[in-house]
C-alpha cells in the first residue's frame, strides 16, 4: 500500500517540476533531426493489437528466456504477416513498467515475473521487436497505458519506482493503483517516458487504448467515487467535476501529441477509445443512436475534442458489437464515427475501426463467420474509413477458427 504524502516545501516541488520539464526529450528536441523516417499511416490498414498485460499475447508467460521470447515473437509476426496484417500495436508499457531499458521506469513484470529484473544481459525486447517487425515490412506502433500503475492488488513495485518515490502522484481505486490524472508531476513523468521512447527507438507510432480515468467500480450496487476531491477543490477553477476531469485528460493528450511531434513529425499519435462517445439525447442531440456506456461521461475521454483540435493523427474506436446489438449496433456506430471524423477532422485525422476478433474466436456467444465478414465488408464500403485493427493477435496466431484465412482471403491481394 502506498500512502499519500506531501512534498516538503513548495520550493522543492517547483524545482523538481522545473528539472523534469527541462529534460531533453530527444536529440531532435536539441536540434538534431531524427534519422529514422516513420512508416506513414496506411490508407487501408489491416492491424492487430499485441497485448502484454497479463501475458495475453506476448510473451505467453512470465520468465521465458530471451531465446524463447524471440522465437515466440517471430512466430507471432509470421502468422500476422500470413494473414495480411501490415501494422502492429505492441503494448510496451503495460503497467508503469517497460519493455526497454528505460531511464525512468523499471523492466516489466510481464517479461521476467519480477518487476525491475533484466530479461537478459544483452537483450532489449523492444529493439528486437521493432527490428523483426520492420524486417517483414510491417509498421510498429508502441502501445502505452498512461495511468495504470498496478493491475492487481498483490503487485510489488521496485524500491526506486517513480510511484514509490512520489506517492503524491498515485491514487488507489478498486484495489489498484493509478497515476492521478490531476497530478502535474505524474503527467510530466509519462510525457518524459514517451519522449524517451520516441527519440531512442525507430517506432512508427505512439498508441493509447481506452483506459483513461478507470472504468467505474461498484460496491454493494453503488458506484465508488474516484478519490480526487482534494485535487478538485484546489484546481477546479470553477469547472464542474466532469469538465475538470476531461480537461485533465485533454491536457495529457495535447502535451503527448506535442512531445511526439517535437521528437519527430513523422511519428503518428493515435487513440483507441471505447466505441460510444455519447448517446443521443435532448442534452446531446449529436450523439449516436445508442443506449450504452459513454466514454465521455464515465472515462472522461472526449474524443471529439482530440479530433477537432488535431491532437491525434488517427482515432480507432473499439466497436466490439454486432449489427443487431440492442444498445450499441455496429452499423450505427460505424456511420457515427465516419461522420465524426468527416465533420471535425479537417481532413487530417484518419479513422480506423477496432474489431473484436475475440468475439468470433472465443466469445461466450461467438459470432458466425458471416457476422465477422459482414463487419469487414461494412468498413470497406465506407471510403472515409481507412481500415481495421483486430483484438487480439493470439487468435490470428492460433488460427483455431481459420482467422488467418478469413482475414487474408477477404482483402484483394493487390491492396497495399
Amino acid at each position: 500500500m502506498i500512502k499519500t504524502k506531501k512534498i516538503k516545501g513548495l520550493a522543492a516541488a517547483a524545482f523538481f517540476l522545473f528539472c523534469l520539464s527541462a529534460l531533453s526529450l530527444s536529440s531532435a528536441a536539441e536540434g538534431t533531426p531524427k534519422k529514422y523516417k516513420a512508416i506513414p499511416l496506411s490508407d487501408h490498414m489491416k492491424g492487430a493489437w499485441i497485448a502484454s498485460v497479463e501475458n495475453i499475447d506476448f510473451p505467453s508467460e512470465k520468465g521465458l528466456s530471451p531465446r524463447e521470447q524471440k522465437k515466440e515473437y517471430r512466430k507471432l509476426l509470421d502468422s500476422l504477416k500470413e494473414a495480411g496484417i501490415d501494422t502492429v500495436f505492441v503494448q510496451v508499457r503495460p503497467a508503469a513498467d517497460t519493455f526497454w531499458p528505460s531511464k525512468t521506469e523499471p523492466w516489466s513484470v510481464y517479461l521476467t515475473g519480477v518487476q525491475g529484473k533484466k530479461p537478459g544481459l544483452f537483450y532489449n525486447p523492444l529493439k528486437f521487436m521493432i527490428k523483426e517487425t520492420h524486417k517483414r515490412g510491417m509498421a510498429f506502433h508502441a502501445w502505452l497505458n498512461p495511468y495504470r500503475v498496478t493491475n492487481s492488488t498483490d503487485a510489488v513495485l521496485t524500491d526506486d519506482h517513480f510511484a514509490k518515490r512520489h506517492p503524491e502522484t498515485v491514487v488507489e481505486y478498486g484495489g489498484k493503483l493509478y497515476y492521478n490524472p490531476a497530478n502535474e508531476l505524474s503527467r510530466l513523468h509519462t510525457e518524459e517516458l514517451i519522449g524517451e521512447l520516441a527519440s531512442e527507438y525507430d517506432i512508427d507510432g505512439i498508441h493509447f487504448d481506452d483506459y483513461f480515468y478507470p472504468y467505474p467500480v461498484k460496491e454493494n450496487g453503488q458506484e465508488v467515487n474516484f478519490p480526487d476531491s482534494a485535487d478538485f477543490a484546489k484546481t477546479g477553477n470553477g469547472m464542474s467535476l466532469e469538465d475538470w476531469r476531461r480537461n485533465n485528460v485533454n491536457t495529457l493528450v495535447r502535451e503527448v501529441h506535442e512531445t511526439v511531434k517535437r521528437v519527430s513529425p513523422d511519428i503518428a499519435f493515435g487513440i483507441s477509445p471505447f466505441g460510444v462517445w455519447r448517446n443521443k439525447s435532448e442534452e446531446t442531440p449529436d450523439g449516436s443512436e445508442t443506449k450504452a456506456f459513454e466514454c465521455y461521461d464515465k472515462l472522461y475521454a472526449d474524443s471529439r475534442a482530440w479530433i477537432k483540435n488535431g491532437w491525434v493523427d488517427y482515432i480507432m474506436p473499439q466497436i466490439y458489437w454486432n449489427f443487431d446489438h440492442p444498445t450499441a449496433p455496429y452499423g450505427v456506430l460505424l456511420d457515427w464515427w465516419d461522420g465524426e471524423v468527416k465533420n471535425y477532422g479537417n481532413g487530417k485525422v484518419k479513422l480506423y475501426i477496432g474489431l473484436g476478433l475475440y468475439k468470433y474466436s472465443a466469445g461466450n456467444n461467438p459470432w458466425k463467420e458471416e457476422d465477422f465478414e459482414k463487419q469487414l465488408r461494412a468498413i470497406e464500403e465506407r471510403p472515409g474509413i481507412s481500415g481495421g485493427v483486430f483484438f487480439s493477435a493470439k487468435y490470428i496466431r492460433d488460427n483455431e477458427k481459420n482467422e488467418r484465412e478469413i482475414i487474408r482471403n477477404f482483402y484483394p491481394e493487390n491492396r497495399k
